[in-house]
């Protein structure tokens, strides 16, 4: 692994509540400091199942113990995602909104931003109120050094490629930032009800990205901004080629009338496939991918290597030696070429999050 440069695209820090109430504003700042409980909504009441996950898995590291973990496994650099925050699209009062996530962003720049440029941070928006966000984003990045913002896939009132998000997707482009999608939220997917967590895991995140790419794409959001860049993460890589054939169907049979014209994607008689293709080749769609799946390689080949951003999603549900086993497939398979684990592995990273020239250790 030390022969290969690599940048981990979707890494999860465990935030510290108290920490995270220390910045933020009045009236709030004055009953501080708040449990987790209260700074952001429960994920779900799913994840809350009685069951074990491998040894060393969630360990509740801080800065030393993430750089422990890149030393070990041979990460350059981390781009860091929340836990908790995850479900920040469930806020609902619109100042809670603003003051949590722009203390969460002021905290994460604090604790590991500026602690090491092996770290980059990608911010939370307060989409509750899209030009509060707009500014929101502005300020992590020229401040404070974000590569961008994550936007929950599930938990937010409108879909992801709705007019009132048009605002954060504006100021993204003018920034030249990242834009993620992530999964974490799994409940409203018909699964409330599953009596075991497995399968609510396994297809909790690919269809909540998958729900957040078909309004996205049919929403016309890369075509009213041009050169944005969006990223869809933690879901695998199997979900996209069941996109990409699904929405060809129904793209063909199904006609969407536009008269405001606000839609937009995918024109009459054009694959939403070659679609989606085309903007993987201009560098503005990108897929998180762990290893161990076996339709990475029909999904390379579908899309073209330089869609895929590896992600180790530390310290959640891995450890060390899970993550280096997933690395070494990716490194071992021979139907991958030398150009195609390059881009997994950093390239890809570098295009999409803005990471530039190698980080010194």
């Amino acid at each position: 692994m030390s022969a290969t440069r690599i940048i981990d695209g979707d890494g999860h820090i465990f935030e510290d509540a108290e920490g995270i109430s220390k910045f933020l504003p009045d009236p709030y700042r004055a009953n501080a400091p708040y449990p987790m409980s209260r700074l952001f909504p429960p994920l779900d009441h799913l994840h809350s199942h009685l069951g074990t996950t491998p040894p060393g898995s969630f360990r509740r590291v801080g800065p030393d113990g993430w750089i422990e973990f890149m030393e070990d496994i041979g990460i350059e650099a981390a781009v860091l995602y929340p836990t908790s925050g995850l479900a920040y699209g469930k806020i609902t009062n619109l100042d809670q909104a603003i003051s949590v996530t722009r203390a969460y962003n002021d905290w994460l720049h604090e604790t590991y931003v500026a602690r090491s440029p092996r770290f980059r941070g990608m911010a939370l928006l307060p989409m509750q109120e899209p030009a509060a966000a707009a500014e929101e984003l502005a300020r992590a990045v020229e401040d404070l050094g974000m590569c961008g913002a994550m936007l929950p896939s599930m938990g937010l009132n409108a879909a992801l490629g709705a007019k009132d998000y048009w605002p954060v997707y504006a100021e993204a482009e003018r920034l030249g930032c990242a834009i993620a999608i992530h999964g974490g939220c799994h409940e409203g997917l018909g699964m409330d009800n599953m009596p075991v967590y497995p399968p609510v895991h396994a297809l909790g995140h690919p269809f909540g990205i998958m729900i957040g790419m078909g309004s996205i794409v049919f929403g016309g959001i890369y075509d009213r901004f041009p050169k944005l860049k969006i990223g869809f993460l933690e879901a695998g890589v199997a979900w996209i080629l069941l996109c990409m054939e699904r929405f060809d169907r129904s793209h063909e049979t199904h006609t969407q009338f536009n008269p405001r014209g606000d839609l937009g994607g995918p024109q009459q008689g054009e694959r939403v496939s070659d679609y989606i293709k085309a903007r993987v080749r201009e560098g503005r769609l990108f897929v998180g991918c762990e290893g161990g799946e076996p339709d990475l390689i029909h999904a390379v080949k579908s899309l073209g290597g330089q869609a895929f951003v590896y992600s180790s999603d530390f310290p959640h549900e891995v450890n060390n030696e899970y993550v280096k086993e997933e690395i070494d497939e990716i490194m071992e398979c021979e139907d991958l070429t030398a150009e195609d684990k390059a881009g997994i592995f950093a390239a890809n990273a570098d295009r999409f999050y803005g990471i530039g020239a190698p980080v010194a250790a």
